[in-house]
């Protein structure tokens, strides 16, 4: 999607298709005022919100691609975990675009595989833990996800690990679209920071 148009275009489907603005977001990999903001253009009009548009798709399209970049991924991971003396239960990937992530750094590094929903019905952006996998009660959490826009969906998923009886220790996503370093107290490292500077 190269031109703002597009993009509107884009949203527009999207909702005519039945998703949500922050599944919208998820798909376009947009902020939801961003997305918000696309919806409503044509009858408010005005400059959109700052956001860095994130497209992974060629990475996304093959799965030994995914598997390179859950590679770094897992050396973060094995780099803070060795910073902190920390040890680790599990890797939970938030859906949709963390799972693969997710379960590639599971495998590589021998932990259990937690997935967890974000819901929109939640407060706070909480979601649910999918119960064909493992649980959270009593562990140690590293989250995985692909591209941090708001926060709201790791907030969500830090908040339920508690709520659950968890502990998250690490975030670590491809993309961070923020200047955080950690969000609610847990730490938050990314492969690649981006952001608008204007």
């Amino acid at each position: 999607m190269k031109s703002l148009e597009a993009l509107i275009e884009k949203a527009l489907e999207l909702k005519e298709k039945g998703l949500s603005e922050k599944e919208i977001g998820d798909e376009l990999h947009l902020s939801l005022n961003t997305v918000t903001w696309l919806l409503v253009k044509g009858l408010r009009g005005g400059a959109p919100p700052p956001d860095v548009k994130i497209g992974w798709r060629s990475i996304g399209v093959y799965a030994n691609r995914i598997g390179f970049v859950s590679a770094t991924m897992s050396d973060i991971i094995l780099e803070e975990m060795e910073k902190t003396g920390e040890d680790f239960d599990s890797v939970c990937g938030i859906a949709i675009n963390g799972i693969p992530y997710a379960t590639f750094v599971s495998e590589e590094l021998g932990k259990e595989l937690v997935i967890y929903r974000p819901s929109e019905a939640r407060h706070r952006g909480g979601g649910l833990f999918s119960s064909n996998y493992a649980g959270v009660e009593e562990k140690k959490i590293v989250i995985v996800d692909d591209i941090l826009s708001s926060g709201d969906t790791i907030k969500g998923a830090i908040a339920d690990i508690t709520e659950s009886g968890g502990s998250a220790l690490l975030a670590v996503v491809m993309v961070n679209k923020t200047e955080h370093d950690d969000i609610d107290g847990v730490r938050l490292r990314a492969m690649v920071r981006a952001r608008a500077i204007a």
